[in-house]
């Protein structure tokens, strides 16, 4: 695991100071090489032990350990990730395609080290056990949001999509504490949907958040969180990295729910149903 990818995993367990080290090491590593742990230390008010612990507590001898890590992690990416040389037509092709393939194969690992199995295995038997389960997104998030509730309907699953938070509240008035909200927000941002989680749980629902892996205030009204992390230095493809980490860990639910017998059939049963649809 490369220095920047054990960061993120572990931010979440790190103390205050230890999480402002590691936002600006994650917000600024291509220039970590110019600063000394006395200088990072000083850029940050915090004491240069502090900085030498954070290092230690991460596996590393140092901060030079570290430091030197953290280039090689930035050069590591940078060849995968679009600096590699191209030439014309197909190898240009080729290149493009196997650059977009290692992005978003890092972008999904990630996403999978700061999302433990255990979690998952909570939100799938949630899921499985609701009586319904709303799922509200807006615009990019209404896609994902969508499709999943497709895929728990061919489970057998209650699931009701909704694109517009506004009309939200006179449904979710009506839950039950077996019931299960899911909120699609990359960024967590959205007041509306932090009244409509507070709402859900005062009627004993059980929120489920779905963000990007930064501090927002959407995740501190969640029962339980899946969380993304996609990063790029082009920021046109970041949406691609993001959307792609998100199928991948939603997948991943879907499958865990799959494991009862039941569900599946459902599923079986469905899928048959469908394709008669179709063929006739």
């Amino acid at each position: 695991m490369s220095s920047l990818l054990k960061i993120r995993s572990e931010r979440d367990r790190m103390s205050a100071i230890e999480r402002r080290i590691a936002d600006f090491i994650l917000d600024n590593a291509h220039l970590l090489r110019d600063y000394s742990s006395q200088q990072l230390a000083n850029a940050l008010g915090i004491s240069q032990s502090s900085v030498v612990k954070f290092s230690q507590k991460l596996g590393f001898k140092g901060y030079p350990d570290l430091k030197y890590s953290v280039g090689e992690a930035i050069a590591r990416n940078g060849d995968e990730n679009g600096h590699a040389a191209r030439g014309d037509g197909d190898d240009d092709h080729a290149s493009l395609a196997i650059d977009l393939w290692n992005a978003k194969a890092n972008a999904e690992e990630e996403t999978r080290l700061i999302n433990p199995g255990d979690r998952l295995e909570g939100i799938s038997l949630l899921l499985r056990n609701a009586d319904k389960v709303f799922l509200v997104g807006i615009g990019p998030d209404s896609i994902a949001a969508r499709g999943f509730a497709i895929r728990l309907s061919l489970l057998g699953i209650l699931a009701i999509h909704h694109f517009d938070p506004v009309l939200v509240p006179a449904e979710v008035s009506t839950s039950s504490p077996s019931d299960v909200l899911i909120l699609f927000s990359e960024h967590g941002q959205q007041a509306s949907f932090c009244q409509l989680a507070r709402l859900f749980r005062e009627r004993g629902g059980r929120v489920v958040t779905v963000t990007r892996h930064t501090a927002n205030p959407l995740r501190a009204h969640a029962d339980e969180q899946l969380l993304v992390s996609a990063h790029d230095e082009r920021a046109h493809v970041v949406p691609l990295l993001y959307q792609s980490a998100l199928q991948h860990l939603l997948d991943q639910v879907f499958l865990l729910v799959c494991e009862d017998e039941d569900r599946r059939k459902q599923l079986d049963d469905n899928h048959q149903q469908v394709r008669h649809l179709l063929d006739g």
